[in-house]
């Protein structure tokens, strides 16, 4: 029983793959012949099936570009990101179309000295390949050490013992790099401002003081919420409370 059980979800499971592909499809014709609006349609309806993928989402950001839906072609361009982040085409039409419609000009706060080659080093790599090489570190100081341990040449052992060790600092260094990096990933919360104008507030209340606008398309990072509002953190490191209405979470799927 169970067994049948399991191939009945298979079975579903590849029609539904062989059907959002079909759909896809339509939606590449639609964005061909011009037809943007329809073609959005017909990839939000592959999203609303649990269905995620750089390409659909780069799909979805180049046909709002053709509309000029400024925070849509933003956001799904950042979402496809994301999911491919080495991706030259992705980037080239966040960077190189979409993000030039926006009217925020923000200065960004560089950073410096220390923190900024720390910062640096430990993005990059992602901290599933900091594990991994964690774990290269640790076979290699393993295996050495059993060379070491049971070799009788004074020059092996010597070898041995050396390489043995930096594969052991390497385990340790890339370990480091790995928490930080999942830190880093955890704090990391970006968001795209979806209102036409967006003022944010110096508490989270509609009385409190105006500190800044923000128009739509502009990325924040959301610091940390409470009850509707957001607080929000842009690039000159002003800070800030909008309605959590305005803006549109990239992390979230």
């Amino acid at each position: 029983m169970k067994r049948t059980l399991k191939l009945i979800f298979c079975c579903i499971s590849l029609l539904g793959l062989s059907q959002n592909d079909i759909v896809f499809e339509e939606a590449n014709v639609l964005y061909n012949d011009g037809k943007f609006a329809e073609a959005i349609d017909k990839y939000e309806s592959i999203l609303e099936r649990g269905e995620h993928s750089a390409e659909l989402y780069y799909n979805l950001g180049n046909a709002n570009y053709k509309l000029n839906n400024i925070a849509p072609s933003i956001y799904y361009y950042e979402k496809a990101l994301l999911l491919n982040p080495t991706d030259e085409d992705i980037k080239n039409n966040l960077k190189g179309y979409a993000e030039n419609m926006t009217i925020d000009a923000i200065d960004e706060v560089p950073q410096v000295g220390f923190s900024r080659i720390i910062n640096n080093l430990v993005n990059t790599y992602s901290a599933d390949t900091w594990s991994k090489l964690a774990i290269g570190g640790v076979l290699l100081f393993v295996i050495l050490f059993l060379v070491y341990h049971f070799s009788y040449a004074s020059t092996r052992k010597r070898i041995a013992f050396i390489f043995s060790t930096l594969g052991l600092l390497l385990a340790c260094f890339s370990v480091a790099m790995a928490f930080q990096k999942q830190h880093l990933d955890e704090k990391d919360n970006p968001a795209i401002v979806f209102a036409q104008e967006a003022r944010a507030r110096s508490e989270a209340n509609r009385s409190s003081e105006e500190v800044f606008r923000l128009h739509e398309g502009t990325k924040v990072q959301v610091l940390e919420n409470y009850e509707d509002w957001y607080k929000i953190q842009i690039t000159d490191n002003s800070t800030g409370w909008i309605p959590n209405s305005d803006v549109k979470l990239l992390k979230t799927f």
